[in-house]
């Protein structure tokens, strides 16, 4: 369901230029569960980057599902994050002053949903991750991993069939962090979904189907 194919990326220019991608080639079919490890600098999260549609790659292409896009602008590709890409960051990226209702709902709003069904799917989505007491807390009154489950509440709550997640457990503590693989584990086997994870963690790791290794800006199984 994802091709990536001879993906390249540079930043800077000149003497600075530093080439992170400098070729990479990867399939993921529908229903895997992939961890992405290498060094930091490998060009882990700038992959996951380009997949997600946050940023363009140089050369190559990407296919995701019946998407064709890898150079094209953030702008141009509003249909994949809206369509296809639910993404899980270590920091969260919850709005301080919303609740984690509408910290879904919002970004369901967003991507065109009437108001009304957006509130009702992300009520949903916080119901499946366990959350249906917490609905009307704000962030602060959340604890970590409380925060994490909102965010993966707002990536599942869309139904796209790709979820990427960035370090997901990198500032949860060891238990709080099984308990989110533990709910990555359930979603995907409820769902069918595919995910991608950029870890740095053995433990993470040990949740996935297959593990794929970057290092250099080359792939590397």
């Amino acid at each position: 369901m994802l091709e990536v194919t001879n993906l390249t990326k540079a930043f800077g220019s000149g003497s600075n230029k530093l080439q992170v991608l400098k070729g990479v080639d990867m399939n993921i079919k529908q229903g895997e569960m992939v961890a992405l490890m290498g060094p930091s600098g490998s060009g882990k999260s700038t992959l996951l980057n380009i997949i997600g549609g946050l940023l363009a790659g140089d050369k190559g292409s990407i296919v995701l599902g019946d998407k064709t896009y890898g150079t094209k602008n953030p702008s141009n590709v509003v249909d994949v994050r809206r369509d296809s890409v639910g993404w899980i960051f270590q920091d969260f990226h919850l709005l301080d002053n919303l609740t984690a209702v509408d910290n879904v709902a919002m970004a369901l709003e967003l991507s065109g949903m009437p108001a009304h069904e957006a509130e009702q799917a992300a009520e949903v989505a916080l119901t499946k991750v366990g959350l249906s007491d917490r609905m009307h807390h704000v962030p602060d009154q959340l604890s970590g991993g409380q925060q994490q489950r909102v965010a993966i509440a707002r990536a599942i709550a869309g139904n796209r069939p790709l979820l990427l997640a960035d370090e997901p457990t990198g500032n949860l503590d060891s238990a709080t962090s099984d308990e989110i693989l533990a709910l990555l584990d359930r979603l995907h086997d409820e769902r069918d979904l595919t995910i991608v994870v950029v870890t740095h963690s053995e433990k993470v790791a040990g949740h996935m189907d297959r593990v794929v290794h970057m290092e250099d800006g080359f792939l590397k199984t």
